[in-house]
């Protein structure tokens, strides 16, 4: 197999056949002809391999499941219009009425509250077993998948998949983990013992904001199962379009990593020094609870910091003082971005869930982009200094 840098050039591509168009064209099209009465029985039959409608299957997007499918070592994968299309389409491709998933928090907010809420309403038991240690005694004969994020969305805690993996495997309960802070350049969930990984594709993958898109990866029977009622059933299909700028968008994909982990390192080493910061979260710091599983399970520590600062007043002035960081939800970009979680990503999550799940009202992430870090280092201090003039500061924590 070529290394992972050579597949993320090429996996997935190869001149187009009837123009040897290098890049990967833009299939256009709704709808494709089959030729003949019989053939298409065959492909609606799934006698035989090929294009049928857009909505289940593109040759653009085809391209791109397939550089997925590679670079995390799965049999396949399914691309979908966005992370939640992915998270939305698993669910209802598993779970039944009665049926439990059982996830560990914290999640990106759209994912726990789609598990709360709508799973909740179609008759799914949704359980936060809390902790690794307690995944054991969380699990039920009802248990059908076990679904967390590492690093989590927005306080970066780590936890063992291979643990999560085993634990579950021993009960015959499928896992998911959402890989999108990490990316297959630094985590390879599969290759500790995880059954799917799943990807907002709208950040790392993609890199540059100019596209959204999710995409699962797993074993072949599990994502033709997804693709043919999740999919297809469900209708969050991934556009042509926006597969192409994701194709090219990975060829960078550990280029870029190399740049975002770097410089987010940098900024929480920073971070972590500076009176006004009550705390940091970043896996790369040896203070960080999850060091060392981090250490052992990643290949870099990611491009995501958050920092808690005393207050929700004073993560206003601090943000609002940013100049090189834009103010908005997403990551991965190219471009350093902040938010505040607990009003934009995570807000409608009751409060005392977010609370319970770290996201406090002094919570800023910060994604890092590929600027110069010290540029970006002096755009906190001063956005810092801002804060600390404005509001008093509390004592740091740690």
């Amino acid at each position: 197999m070529k290394r992972f840098r050579t597949r993320a050039v090429h996996a997935g591509q190869r001149p187009d056949p009837l123009t040897g168009a290098h890049a990967t064209p833009v299939y256009s099209t709704s709808t494709f002809a089959y030729g003949s009465f019989e053939r298409g029985a065959r492909l609606f039959e799934g006698e035989e391999a090929g294009f049928i409608y857009s909505r289940i299957g593109n040759p653009t997007v085809r391209a791109f499941e397939e550089k997925m499918a590679s670079l995390e070592g799965a049999e396949d994968a399914v691309a979908f219009s966005s992370g939640m299309a992915a998270v939305s389409a698993l669910a209802f491709t598993l779970l039944r009425p009665g049926d439990e998933v059982v996830y560990l928090a914290p999640l990106y907010g759209g994912t726990e509250g789609f598990f709360l809420e709508t799973l909740h309403k179609f008759g799914v038991i949704v359980t936060d077993a809390g902790s690794v240690e307690n995944l054991e005694a969380t699990l039920s004969p009802a248990t059908k998948l076990v679904y967390l994020e590492t690093p989590t969305n927005p306080t970066l805690r780590i936890y063992d998949l291979a643990e999560v993996a085993r634990v579950a495997r021993a009960h015959g309960v499928l896992t998911c983990v959402d890989n999108t802070f990490a990316t297959p350049c630094l985590t390879r969930p599969l290759e500790l013992g995880i059954d799917v990984v799943l990807h907002s594709a709208t950040k790392y993958l993609g890199g540059h904001g100019d596209a959204l898109g999710g995409v699962l990866a797993g074993p072949k029977e599990l994502m033709d199962a997804v693709r043919m009622e999740g999919l297809r059933h469900l209708g969050g299909s991934l556009g042509a379009f926006e597969a192409f700028l994701l194709l090219r968008g990975v060829k960078t994909l550990p280029l870029r990593m190399e740049a975002h982990c770097a410089g987010a390192m940098r900024v929480a080493e920073y971070l972590a020094k500076h009176p006004a910061v009550r705390r940091v979260h970043y896996p790369g710091l040896p203070s960080h609870p999850g060091h060392a599983v981090a250490r052992r399970q990643m290949q870099g520590f990611g491009g995501l910091v958050s920092l808690e600062l005393p207050s929700r007043e004073a993560a206003g002035v601090f943000l609002d003082s940013l100049e090189l960081f834009t103010q908005a939800v997403s990551l991965g970009d190219v471009e350093s971005l902040a938010t505040h979680p607990a009003s934009t990503t995570h807000q409608l999550l009751e409060p005392a869930l977010r609370e319970r799940h770290g996201v406090s009202e002094g919570l800023v992430r910060l994604s890092v982009g590929v600027e110069d870090p010290e540029d970006l280092i002096a755009d906190l201090e001063h956005a810092l200094e801002r804060a600390v003039q404005a509001v008093p500061v509390g004592p740091r924590e740690g």
